[in-house]
């Protein structure tokens, strides 16, 4: 288990109480798991996930979400290829239309009804594919939802949470936002459609109005496909005095940079805009995910002081925000975001055991309905591997 894993060097130590945080997650006692396994193509066959274009991480990421959906008996879902529109694949990654219907990828009923207000107030020119959103287990939009989604109904708890994620910045949040930006394609800002997963409105100690601009990634390795660099970000980086050591860089606007650098090319046209008196940029994603930890390294090496800049730039783990979310006084839902989304052992397990029966070395029973006994499977199976 990765909850130990260190966070980058830009976050601040999460104390006493957030290490508690973090112990009450390893229930296992397993500990941190060193990187995930590279899974053969037989047991991702075997579970449905094999999709020859995943690289290490996303592989392990989907074998992990089929799991948990196998565990709850939820149907299995369908994926088209575009090139192919008439032969719909069966993908464990993935749930049925009706299950999604229902809200079977929430982690918990309350987080439904933000998920239907936030549709139903949509802003305009919002990226919400629906489908995507409701079915699709590895997609990092309903992983926004199912971290944020109880902050959204509680500020207190909010605020106790940024409280332990990023301390120093927000000392009272009033809103949690989802899919934001305040005006998609306007000229006074960066005249394109870029936007934040999720934004934190609130105030700092001083008073002043404040943001945290968050970007998620899960499975995504954060190496997409660069647009062609729009006029509007240069003008904003040089309006921007002590952001960026060379705003001309043409690796800014490469793939690996560039919806950083637009991103935060948005955050500072806000504040230019008064929209806001100080904003921060956050980058969250699993602390395996090195091909996008690395993207975000590259970036900040663009930054002239990413922690003391005019918007500080903090990238850390999906780990992290899951210790402050139990700190914050949600132990159990900490518990089950780790568990889906996290919790590789759980990876590690499945294949003792599929190693233990194709030996034909007798294993416990399990019902696939049986949650709880299926992670005390795998997980037996991994402290008895470990032990040995």
């Amino acid at each position: 288990m990765d909850i130990a894993t260190p966070l980058p060097a830009t976050a601040d130590d999460l104390g006493t109480h957030a290490a508690a945080a973090r112990a009450v997650l390893d229930s296992s006692g397993l500990g941190p798991i060193d990187r995930v396994p590279l899974i053969p193509e037989a047991a991702r066959r075997r579970h449905h996930v094999f999709v020859p274009a995943d690289h290490r991480f996303k592989a392990a990421a989907r074998f992990l979400q089929a799991l948990w959906r196998e565990d709850r008996g939820l149907t299995i879902g369908t994926h088209v290829n575009r090139r192919e529109p008439h032969r719909p694949r069966r993908l464990g990654s993935r749930i049925s239309t009706a299950a999604g219907a229902l809200g079977a990828n929430f982690l918990h009923p309350d987080i439904t009804p933000v998920v239907t207000r936030a549709l139903a107030y949509r802003e305009p020119g919002a990226a919400y594919d629906i489908d995507r959103l409701k079915t699709n287990l590895l997609s990092s939009q309903p992983l926004a939802f199912n971290l944020f989604g109880p902050l959204a109904r509680d500020p207190q708890l909010a605020t106790r949470f940024v409280t332990e994620f990023l301390p120093g910045t927000l000392t009272e949040v009033t809103d949690v936002l989802f899919e934001h930006s305040p005006g998609r394609g306007d000229p006074r800002l960066t005249a394109d459609r870029t936007a934040y997963d999720v934004v934190l409105r609130g105030r700092d100690a001083t008073g002043a109005r404040s943001l945290i601009c968050i970007e998620i990634k899960y499975s995504e390795p954060g190496h997409e496909p660069a647009p062609p660099p729009h006029p509007r970000h240069t003008q904003i980086a040089h309006a921007t005095p002590g952001l960026f050591v060379d705003p001309n860089n043409p690796t800014l606007t490469g793939a690996a940079c560039q919806q950083f650098f637009r991103q935060h090319c948005l955050a500072s046209a806000m504040l230019t805009a008064g929209l806001a008196d100080t904003a921060t940029l956050a980058f969250i994603a699993p602390a395996h995910n090195q091909s996008a930890h690395t993207a975000a390294a590259t970036y900040q090496r663009h930054l002239a002081d990413p922690q003391a800049g005019p918007i500080p730039f903090v990238p850390t783990t999906l780990e992290h925000a899951f210790a402050a979310i139990a700190t914050a006084g949600l132990p159990d839902h900490a518990r089950a975001l780790h568990r889906r989304y996290t919790d590789f052992w759980l990876v590690d397990g499945e294949l003792d055991l599929a190693a233990a029966a194709a030996t034909q070395k007798p294993t416990e029973g399990m019902t696939a309905l049986d949650t709880d006994a299926a992670y005390r499977h795998r997980m037996a199976s991994s402290l008895s591997r470990k032990a040995a």
